[in-house]
């Protein structure tokens, strides 16, 4: 079992959410892919989001019907700010026979070594590094500190690529808030529910 792991706020959740999970999916062979929205994000402490309850509603809704994504309530169960090294010990434990990956945008690699414990990060899961065609090449010379030279290699080969889409959960959330159009910018059920629920309003 190949599991990957994919954190975030999710305030709501869009299509570029949905592209990269898919890319990693299909690229590194991936048996399921677990959305996990976080309580309160380390790198957001600063921004009261969206009740969990409605992000995962949204989540949901945006993943029903794909066989390969499920939501999880971890983060949100546990309370308190959200580090990845317990999220990826929870999972060691209860999913012992998988292998462990987690899905980050190449723009945060540099921060990694900054992490919690951001060897064990390393040692649990196996970072899948999210990249656009025309970005420039990864830098992978940053994890020297906290990761083998062979755990770099494998993080190296595990690099994906994903077309380039222009969309962020801060633009969703000021268009909802003025009455404006989301139409193609999340997929249609999250659309209505915020149309409908108004979390955004």
């Amino acid at each position: 079992m190949r599991l990957g792991l994919f954190g975030g706020t999710f305030d709501p959740v869009h299509f570029g959410h949905l592209l990269l999970a898919e890319c990693c999916r299909e690229q590194c062979a991936l048996d399921r892919v677990v959305f996990l929205p976080t309580a309160v994000s380390p790198h957001k402490q600063g921004r009261n989001p969206t009740p969990a309850a409605e992000r995962i509603a949204m989540l949901e809704l945006a993943t029903g019907g794909h066989a390969a994504l499920e939501v999880s309530s971890y983060e949100v169960d546990r309370g308190g700010v959200s580090y990845t090294v317990e999220t990826l010990r929870h999972f060691r434990e209860s999913e012992p026979d998988a292998r462990l990956f987690f899905l980050l945008g190449a723009d945060m690699l540099n921060d990694l070594p900054h992490w919690r414990e951001a060897s064990a990060v390393i040692e649990l899961a196996l970072p899948v590094v999210v990249r656009r065609p025309d970005a420039e090449a990864v830098d992978f010379d940053c994890l020297a500190s906290i990761a083998s030279a062979e755990r770099i290699e494998a993080v190296r080969s595990h690099q994906v690529e994903m077309p380039p889409i222009g969309i962020s959960s801060t633009a969703i959330r000021r268009q909802a808030s003025r009455g404006r159009s989301i139409r193609y910018l999340t997929p249609r059920a999250v659309e209505k529910y915020i149309e409908t629920n108004r979390p955004y309003r």
